[in-house]
């Protein structure tokens, strides 16, 4: 019987390992953690966005980084592939706004063990605390897995150790050394899907969270990005839906000039806002122009707005110009976040970067270098938009890596 050593027992190797055994492969899963899907427990915040209910040219839309490269993949094992997976396993899920799928209980927990289950009927063995020191080469193959727990050998070896992401669970690159050692290029790594540093103001406004506006992410000038939604200040910068999302255009970009704008008011045009304004300030006419904007802004908030349109804020509003008022109008619809950094690897749901795939076949997952080495998951240079795309392409490769291994 022929056999193979899965490395990493997260979402992707635990997909990668359930496909070998039931194509008939006697198969190990060696995971250097005390227990499976340590990552997948706390992703969706423990609720885990499994994938997203989409059709396939849709999903590869939301891919970032080598979005053909997964075609194969994605067609060969898709969203309802995956869905079909766990609720056979009894789990039964639900899809929310932007197509998200989740489990009905909302607990991650119930994922992860609807994997142990079809795992253990697959008859995988699952070696928990092993760490894999080396992957053994001998006449262009790797014939073993050096471990803690001693060695593994076998015909085929696929590495789905993730990234270097939340290394809190485990990511610590480890897949990286493996590729590297066997002759494979690693692209450069960058935290994404991940908090933004920015303006030190931001402190002051720790907490707020701003719904229904719209971002524009610029790189020396020139956009990369737009996205409408949710987002947060932190106590250094921005964070929520849209600036993850952001985050993956701009985090190689940090060091250059990179700002996100933001449209407080994206349903109103520029005219129609005037008017508006124009409207509060006929009604508050007599108050200070601090004392103004309460209809229009969170409070926290306002002190900064008028800063930045450079407006005196002791000024009567009866007497502010039509050139002030067209500055705040202006500022509204474009408020200036300079962004210093990134809250890092720590704070990242994925990595950017990785395993060259043009060293990778797209349509099995293995090694052109190695013909019995494979790669899946995370380690692989792809990565999406936040929505579930990022586990879909961790369950999708894993399924290829598993199948052909």
């Amino acid at each position: 019987m022929r056999k193979t050593v899965v490395i990493g027992g997260g979402a992707s190797g635990m997909t990668a390992a359930i496909a070998a055994a039931e194509k008939g492969s006697e198969v190990v899963l060696l995971e250097k953690n005390e227990k499976l899907g340590k990552k997948l427990f706390i992703t969706g915040k423990g609720r885990c966005n499994l994938t997203n209910f989409c059709d396939e040219e849709t999903f590869i839309k939301n891919v970032i980084s080598n979005p053909y490269f997964l075609y194969s993949a994605i067609y060969t094992y898709g969203c309802r592939d995956v869905m079909a997976m766990v609720e056979g396993e009894g789990v039964k899920l639900k899809v929310e706004r932007g197509n998200r799928v989740f489990p009905v209980s909302d607990k991650s927990y119930d994922i992860i063990d609807a994997f142990k289950r079809r795992l253990k009927s697959a008859k995988v063995k699952v070696v928990l605390n092993c760490n894999v020191k080396e992957l053994k080469q001998e006449n262009g193959l790797v014939v073993s897995a050096v471990t803690s727990k001693g060695e593994f050998k076998a015909d085929s070896f696929i590495v789905a150790t993730g990234g270097v992401s939340y290394p809190s669970t485990g990511s610590t690159g480890d897949g990286y050394k493996f590729a590297e050692k066997a002759g494979h290029t690693v692209t450069e790594r960058f935290p994404s899907l991940v908090g933004l540093k920015a303006d030190n103001f931001c402190k002051s406004l720790e907490g707020l969270s701003l719904k229904n506006v719209a971002i524009t992410a610029l790189v020396e000038g020139k956009t990369v990005y737009k996205d409408f939604g949710e987002m947060l200040f932190t106590g250094g910068g921005v964070s929520g839906p849209v600036i993850l999302s952001a985050s993956s255009y701009v985090t190689q970009h940090i060091g250059k000039d990179v700002q996100i704008l933001i449209d407080f008011k994206p349903a109103l045009t520029f005219e129609a806002l005037d008017k508006r304004v124009l409207r509060d300030f006929e009604e508050f006419k007599n108050k200070e122009f601090k004392n103004a904007l309460f209809k229009l802004l969170p409070s926290a908030i306002i002190p900064i707005i008028i800063k930045a349109a450079d407006i005196s804020e002791d000024k009567q509003v009866n007497s502010i110009t039509k050139e002030e008022r067209h500055r705040l109008v202006k500022t509204l619809k474009g408020f200036r976040l300079n962004i210093t950094g990134t809250e890092g690897f720590e704070r990242a749901v994925i990595t950017k970067g990785g395993v060259n795939v043009k060293e990778v076949d797209p349509s099995t997952m293995a090694s052109k270098l190695i013909p019995n080495l494979f790669f899946s998951g995370e380690v692989l240079d792809c990565d999406a938009l936040t929505g579930g795309f990022n586990l879909q392409i961790a369950f999708s490769t894993g399924r290829l890596a598993g199948l052909n291994s």
